[in-house]
């Protein structure tokens, strides 16, 4: 049985973004689609009165939100499988506790009562920080979370069990029928000597062939189970987070992995996926591996 893409809602605008990218890509990989929807309306809400049988206008509101987003999914695919779930606890909590049993958590960039200018909301943060599975948060322009450049970008990194990424982003491009760029920044280091021009070339010129080769080494091995997807090698200059800001402005989602250590808590993210999922100008998916 193919595991659910699980859809946080809550019936802002980011959330109905997040519910037409997760229908097409449910669609994509022949996936039934879960919406749910999960606040603490219960909590605030304890007493109700002592005649008749009046619900919270909370949980009337919450049942509202999940039927009117999966109507709107079955019009924009009736071909998609769709449930819903409506659960009276904090939606982090529940997100997080629905991901070992999801392909993917996909969540808005901002949701409802989020404080104006923040740059990305509260609940899409702590998931795609915290979460044990792929979490995307669906953010950007419409081209971009359209697929209409044809391209999915990877960042690879140092760290050699970032495999996750790779794969989910191989998967990715198969599914999209499109091309995946693997970026790899590098750097010269201020120390390095820039007084002789001959030495300050030679310097880059072996800090971009060490990075070309291990972009090369981390892609041999997973590449060769996705034969079928162009995979085009990309080495830049310069801060990884501005490299990879850069080419999502080009592409329809962007892949980083995120180290998990157990028995850490609080948001396990590095500075490029935190750069990522505030300012990238496409979806960003960032998959977890362990640390």
């Amino acid at each position: 049985m193919e595991l659910p893409l699980v859809v946080g809602v809550d019936g802002s605008d980011s959330s109905l973004m997040a519910v037409d990218w997760a229908v097409d890509e449910a669609a994509r990989h022949g996936l039934p689609l879960h919406l749910l929807h999960a606040s603490l309306w219960e909590r605030y809400e304890r007493t109700r009165p002592s005649f008749g049988t009046a619900r919270p206008a909370e949980e009337v509101t919450a049942e509202h939100i999940v039927a009117s987003c999966a109507e709107r999914a079955r019009l924009r695919n009736a071909e998609v499988k769709v449930s819903a779930e409506v659960l009276p606890e904090d939606a982090v909590t529940a997100l997080l506790r629905a991901g070992p049993n999801a392909f993917a958590l996909v969540t808005g960039c901002r949701g409802r009562g989020e404080v104006a200018g923040m740059l990305l909301g509260s609940v899409g943060l702590a998931v795609a920080a915290r979460a044990d599975c792929p979490a995307v948060v669906v953010r950007g322009a419409q081209n971009n979370r359209e697929g209409t450049f044809g391209s999915v970008v990877v960042a690879v990194g140092d760290t050699a069990d970032e495999t996750g990424a790779l794969r989910f982003a191989l998967r990715e491009a198969e599914a999209r029928s499109c091309a995946l760029t693997a970026l790899r920044a590098w750097r010269i280091p201020s120390q390095e000597p820039a007084d002789h021009m001959m030495i300050a070339d030679a310097a880059a010129r072996l800090r971009e062939e060490r990075a070309s080769a291990a972009l090369g080494e981390a892609l041999q091995e997973v590449v060769r189970d996705h034969s079928r997807v162009d995979v085009r090698r990309q080495v830049v200059e310069g801060p990884a987070h501005r490299v990879l800001l850069d080419a999502a402005a080009r592409a329809d989602l962007i892949v980083v992995g995120a180290r998990r250590r157990h028995g850490h808590f609080g948001l396990q993210l590095g500075r490029v996926a935190h750069t990522l999922l505030h300012h990238a100008q496409c979806p960003v998916a960032v998959v977890p591996h362990p640390g």
